[in-house]
């Protein structure tokens, strides 16, 4: 059996979004710019899938603009309003656990002059509210705070965030990295005083790279790329209509069905915990997104766990998929109390509509037996 475990890094795209963007790929190939029949079918799905987001989002189609991912998205979003306020002043506020597009991002700024505010967090991975109020300032321009930590998935009280940013200063920027909550839970910007709203095709069964931000009507922040006035001139370049076609379906099925698919994911997530939390020497460190786990086994280094559980067909990551690969160790776990042995025992498991229940009851029994194998070789 295989089991795909690791759809916080990516999800296997939709039959029908794949279906589609061959279509645009072999027929409807034309540059949406161009004035003749072929562009404006390309357009065509340019405003298709605009309004599939729009209606997702509960804005308007033209606060939509594509990108190649979320991590271009969070680039756009955090150094365009940086850029666009450096007049009224250069202080930014973040949380700690953020992830590296919007980490390296501000750590980039701070070498330009600004000054940044890292948000810690309490034992669940969710920001301290008393800690962004005292650390609003008359010159702070924007607060970036992800949705959706992509860890743990702890879930951020985005609205009481935005109650007191707006409250504090209406002028300043709130953005959201959505990337972990889009198409999960429900996300409305415009009701819960969000500026700006990142996302990312490739994790809701969409292409990757493929993305949009979301820009609220009357917020202004700088473009990062400049050329041929695409997209209002906000991000300049010819659009890539198969992609953004596929995004466009994905977002639609997505969100059509969000409300059975959660609810199904959240109860195959509360199975699973169940199962595993069985096991001696577990901590669960599991936010209230539906679909994802996080558990520290004790003793037993993440990295080892999860080339076991490979070996038995079983997929899952050890952290944040844009960091797995480098040898720290995760930011989210340590700001979260986590000891340093603990954060190097943590593996994610994360579900989408295709996880059974069978496949959750394979993975537990096998990281039971292996978990148990395993510990035979703890270091004391």
């Amino acid at each position: 059996m295989e089991v795909y475990l690791d759809n916080a890094a990516t999800t296997k795209a939709f039959d029908e979004v794949t279906e589609l963007m061959v279509k645009v790929l072999k027929e409807d190939f034309g540059n949406p710019s161009s004035l003749h029949k072929k562009g404006l079918d390309a357009e065509h799905y340019i405003r298709d899938a605009k309004d599939n987001i729009a209606k997702c989002l509960k804005c308007e189609p033209k606060e939509i603009y594509f990108t190649s991912g979320a991590t271009e998205s969070n680039n756009m979003a955090i150094v365009g309003a940086a850029k666009a306020k450096a007049r009224l002043g250069k202080h930014i506020i973040t949380s700690s656990i953020e992830h590296a597009s919007v980490k390296n991002v501000t750590e980039a700024l701070k070498k330009e002059g600004y000054e940044i505010t890292y948000l810690p967090v309490d034992e669940k991975g969710i920001v301290r509210l008393d800690e962004l109020q005292k650390s609003i300032r008359e010159d702070t321009v924007l607060v970036s705070i992800m949705a959706v930590n992509n860890e743990v998935g702890a879930v951020q009280p985005i609205e009481e965030i935005a109650k007191i940013v707006k409250g504090a200063d209406h002028e300043i920027i709130f953005h959201v990295d959505g990337v972990q909550a889009f198409g999960k839970i429900p996300i409305y910007p415009k009701r819960l005083g969000v500026d700006l709203l990142s996302a990312s095709g490739h994790k809701f069964h969409g292409p990757k790279g493929t993305g949009f931000l979301f820009i609220r009507d009357g917020v202004r922040i700088l473009p990062l790329i400049y050329g041929g006035n695409q997209q209002s001139g906000m991000r300049s370049g010819t659009e890539n209509v198969p992609g953004i076609a596929g995004l466009g379906l994905a977002a639609k099925m997505v969100c059509e069905t969000m409300d059975e698919t959660s609810a199904r994911m959240g109860k195959l997530k509360a199975e699973f915990l169940d199962m595993i939390m069985r096991l001696p020497d577990v901590k669960n460190n599991s936010g209230d997104a539906p679909h994802i786990v996080s558990i520290t086994f004790d003793g037993v280094r993440s990295e080892v766990l999860l080339h076991a559980l490979e070996d038995k067909g079983i997929y899952v990551s050890s952290g944040s998929a844009c960091s797995s690969n480098k040898p720290e160790l995760s930011g989210t776990l340590l700001n979260m109390g986590l000891s340093r042995d603990q954060a190097e025992s943590t593996v994610r498991f994360t579900l989408s509509r295709y996880t059974t229940l069978d496949e959750l009851k394979y993975t537990a029994a096998t990281v039971e037996s292996l978990f148990m194998q395993l510990r035979r070789y703890i270091r004391r």
